[in-house]
């Protein structure tokens, strides 16, 4: 194997077990030496990839999101769905809402590759003016892109909340949050409510 390839293949078995470990453990819970051992390398090679285990953790965030946003795909112009499609990767990827909590908790102001990841957020706002019929520019701070921005915001909140606290989930379901269909039933839940919360803005611009 070519040596590109190969620290290409150590790299990513790097970030495979630091996700789980980060996942699972956070920020400061987290071992170098537990992350080294599954991967299969040392301690050594871990610090001559990364630099420092927040580095690692930074990447590990990085390639996550990445991965997040290239499985839902932009907003569409039926926003309901999107947030089913919302619903349902974080239920089939449950460990990226985990890194993005223990993320939260960590940092206090800015956080790493911040400028990139706001450009991505900003280019989501842009596409959901568009599927929302605005004519606005993007980061223009319009009255259009704000009601996009913030639908956004709803529209991730309402779909992320039942796998982000499953504890509040149960509470309030009861033995519903468990049953068989339950699952989706909640989604069907979560589209109806995203249409109310979307329809004023979607019958005005028809």
């Amino acid at each position: 194997m070519p040596r590109t390839e190969h620290l290409v293949g150590i790299r990513a078995l790097l970030l495979a077990a630091a996700r789980d470990e980060f996942a699972a453990h956070g920020m400061g819970g987290a071992r170098v030496g537990r992350i080294a051992e599954q991967a299969g390398v040392s301690k050594e090679r871990i610090y001559g990839y990364f630099g420092s285990k927040e580095k690692l953790f930074a990447a590990v965030i990085s390639e996550a999101l990445t991965e997040h946003a290239t499985l839902l795909g932009p907003p569409s112009a039926d926003l309901a769905e999107y947030a089913g499609r919302i619903y349902d990767l974080h239920r089939r990827n449950p460990q990226l809402l985990r890194l993005m909590m223990w993320e939260a908790l960590y940092y206090d102001g800015g956080l790493p590759n911040e400028q990139p990841r706001t450009a991505r957020y900003r280019g989501m706002v842009a596409t959901l003016s568009e599927a929302l019929g605005s004519e606005s520019d993007t980061g223009s701070g319009s009255e259009s892109d704000t009601e996009a921005a913030s639908t956004l915001l709803a529209l991730i909140g309402l779909a992320i909340l039942p796998t982000a606290f499953p504890q509040i989930t149960r509470l309030i379901l009861g033995a519903a949050a468990d049953a068989p269909g339950g699952d989706d039933e909640l989604r069907a839940h979560i589209v109806r409510l995203a249409r109310r919360m979307v329809a004023p803005s979607s019958d005005a611009l028809a």
